[in-house]
């Protein structure tokens, strides 16, 4: 009798014991999109890749192109793209990221409105174990996994060393961009890498650093005003960090019948500017082909996402952390140069720019 009931106890154990296994089976198959260890196969995520792309405007004609080409390579590449448009509203980009977050995604790039702030979008990111990339602009004191933009010091410098060999002497304009974008911080820095030797010299007399709100031309063109007023119209160059914030100078000068006596910088080479440029309207413009850009930032954004590892070879501090960079080169774009740049590229149409310059207007 006692080994009857055991015969029946061992099988009871190895009934339990097979329901228990299944169960777990179950479990694992209907495990939820979560970032999890069951999801990845040799440490790489099956399956598309899904992006998230948070822009902060899209008012501007370079930020169109930008997203074009990032939506096109990460397609390319089999990815996804979900793109969500702040318009310069921090709120809103917090917002949008959450959202992102909560739909799966498993890289997130993103153009903060500002550098600071949008720290926060990390933060979430990096609970929902997502790594984030900053694009063209850099996110500050965040566990940001990747940067990708160009060497913006750089930029800035070249902008004043520019002017500086063409107006050695007299009174300059600086016209920064928005002071929320560590960007316009760079380019500033670059600036007066250039131009406070000349400073000290007593070259050059800096009349006014202005920084422009959103990059916005309304407030140059503010700016400008105020500081030809306050000197009697004797300013030899203006540094516009930006052709949006060059559109403004360019509006004020225009008033008083400057435009094309004194130098103005900026950099984009967008439409206006560059027809400005060919006009005699404006000095020169710094141009950042935006492809290489768009494409370099989709590959990593793929590749984070597959748990792939990336070596750029550069870092940029960012307040808290060393955070690595791709940093692309920009090129610098004179009535000299239009043919050979930003047409051949394709990146502007040789009949829009030059039909203005054509029409003398």
């Amino acid at each position: 009798m006692r080994s009857t009931n055991c015969r029946k106890t061992f099988r009871l154990i190895a009934v339990l014991a097979a329901f228990i296994t299944v169960a777990f089976l179950i479990a694992g198959c209907n495990s939820g999109p979560g970032k999890t260890e069951s999801s990845s196969v040799n440490g790489q995520k099956p399956g598309p890749v899904r992006i998230g792309f948070l822009l902060e405007t899209l008012k501007e004609e370079r930020w169109l192109r930008d997203r074009d080409l990032f939506v096109e390579k990460a397609k390319e590449l089999g990815a996804t793209v979900e793109i969500q448009v702040a318009e310069g509203n921090d709120a809103v980009q917090l917002q949008q990221a959450e959202n992102l977050l909560t739909k799966g995604i498993d890289v997130l790039v993103v153009v903060p409105h500002d550098g600071q702030v949008a720290a926060s979008i990390v933060d979430k990111a990096t609970q929902a174990n997502v790594p984030v990339i900053a694009y063209d602009r850099l996110i500050l004191n965040s566990d940001v996994a990747l940067y990708v933009s160009f060497d913006n010091v750089r930029v800035g410098e070249m902008q004043a060393r520019y002017l500086l060999e063409r107006a050695p002497k007299g009174n300059y304009l600086l016209i920064c961009g928005s002071p929320t974008d560590n960007n316009a911080k760079l380019l500033y820095q670059g600036q007066m890498n250039v131009l406070k030797p000349a400073v000290d010299r007593g070259d050059i007399k800096i009349v006014a650093e202005q920084w422009a709100a959103n990059w916005q031309a309304s407030e140059a063109m503010k700016h400008t005003e105020n500081a030809l007023t306050q000197n009697n119209d004797n300013i030899v160059a203006v540094v516009a960090s930006a052709d949006s914030v060059s559109r403004g100078v360019i509006q004020a000068l225009d008033s008083r019948g400057l435009a094309g006596k004194v130098l103005v910088s900026g950099q984009d080479a967008d439409i206006v500017a560059s027809q400005y440029v060919a006009q005699g309207k404006q000095t020169m413009t710094v141009y950042k082909p935006i492809k290489p850009l768009a494409t370099a930032a989709a590959e990593a954004a793929v590749k984070l996402a597959r748990g792939e590892k990336i070596d750029t070879g550069r870092t940029v501090n960012n307040g808290k952390i060393d955070v690595p960079s791709i940093l692309l080169d920009p090129i610098i774009v004179d009535k000299n140069n239009l043919e050979d740049t930003i047409i051949k590229d394709g990146y502007q149409k040789r009949d829009e720019v030059f039909k203005t310059a054509a029409a003398g207007s």
